[in-house]
């Protein structure tokens, strides 16, 4: 016999026997996870010899007290010991509930994970992206159109919208907007005019730099910078509010009760948006058109009327309604990217920032492509 004893009979231990064929664990004492407990590997050390007949492994628990888990993860060694050898496990000697929880962990397999790090061929890539935009944009044209619908709705009174929230987004886009879009439209001027004075002063031409500024900030670069800004500002936390309400399920609570999440959250901001928009690109071409102005006081010594005078003698009206009109259809952008990207965001924390992200983005890059677009259909029809 060989093995292992506890000097006190109350703590867990183990010792082992042989008894012919069998090989026969003794388990004795409290087995509790706070104390320390043996491994059936160290009670076989240096008796391999005796060993060699072993047909059978049986327990003896006559002087078992109270046992837990641990019990069961000396237990589930003598199995794999068992399995390693092709030795029978005789598990008649346990406590019954020890035998049936064994006998459970043995029935349960461990769950072998197929490796699916293949990486994809490049067609296959390029096929499952394709696949993936084109949902996108069908879901993207499925909102659009949920949206025009409510808005429609509106003048047949088929649709309620709630005009507390529509008020908050025009607030939060007048007076709340008016610092940044102050700081960025009037650096964006004073830039356009640093660059007028640096390349006409070389031509004798300084005079001119009111057309520039006129030209850049009435057609461009004021609807162009006070979109990117909204969309930033705005854009994102429209897609992070809609989204948070998602992860909520508050969006599930307003289907559930028969309110339509479109004329009840989406709408409101689409609007607001759209009837700020452009009130914001006006203040910004006065804002930009100010600091070319000083620029040109400051180093080309213009004064005020000299500057508008030349101005108004090279920019028309229809410069300045093409520039509302971009930041009319910019505004109605970032709200759809906005109300879009957190309406589909997923139901966990993450999704809040991957929505607030994509609206940002996607707005951004529509915004992009719309001046583009408009831009080339102004030359086409010479406006």
């Amino acid at each position: 016999m060989h093995g292992t004893e506890a000097s006190a009979t109350d703590v867990a231990h183990a010792v082992v026997r042989t008894e012919g064929d069998t090989l026969v664990v003794t388990i004795a004492g409290e087995w509790s996870l706070e104390q320390a407990q043996p491994r059936f590997e160290t009670l076989l050390d240096g008796g391999a010899r005796e060993l060699a007949g072993v047909r059978t492994l049986s327990f003896d628990t006559s002087a078992l007290d109270a046992w837990d888990s641990s019990l069961l993860v000396f237990l589930g060694q003598c199995q794999n010991y068992c399995d390693e050898r092709e030795l029978e496990c005789n598990a008649a000697g346990l406590p019954e509930r020890a035998s049936r929880l064994l006998a459970l962990a043995k029935a349960v397999p461990e769950r072998v994970q197929d490796d699916t790090s293949t990486r994809a061929s490049f067609v296959a890539r390029i096929g499952t992206a394709a696949l993936g935009t084109w949902h996108d944009v069908l879901a993207a044209i499925s909102f659009a159109g949920e949206v025009a619908l409510s808005i429609a709705g509106l003048f047949t009174r088929r649709t309620h919208m709630q005009w507390r929230q529509f008020w908050v987004v025009v607030e939060t886009n007048s007076s709340g907007a008016l610092p940044i879009v102050t700081l960025i439209a009037l650096l964006v001027g004073v830039i356009i005019a640093f660059l007028g004075v640096v390349v006409l002063q070389r031509f004798g031409a300084g005079y001119y730099v009111s057309y520039l500024v006129g030209f850049g900030m009435l057609r461009e670069m004021a609807s162009l910078m006070t979109g990117i800004i909204i969309a930033g500002r705005t854009g994102a936390a429209f897609a992070a509010e809609l989204g948070t309400m998602k992860v909520t399920e508050e969006i599930d609570a307003y289907t559930t009760l028969g309110i339509s999440p479109i004329d009840h959250l989406v709408v409101p901001r689409i609007l607001g948006l759209f009837l700020m928009m452009p009130l914001l690109t006006l203040y910004a071409d006065a804002v930009g058109i100010a600091g070319g102005m000083f620029v040109s006081w400051a180093l080309l010594d213009l004064s005020i009327t000299q500057f508008m005078s030349g101005l108004l003698t090279a920019v028309t009206l229809t410069d300045a309604l093409l520039g509302l009109f971009k930041g009319t259809i910019f505004g109605l952008i970032v709200g759809f990217a906005g109300c879009m990207k957190g309406l589909q965001g997923g139901s966990d924390a993450r999704a809040v920032g991957r929505a607030a992200t994509s609206a940002v983005v996607l707005g951004i890059t529509l915004i992009v492509a719309a001046n583009a677009l408009v831009d080339w259909l102004a030359a086409l029809l010479d406006i």
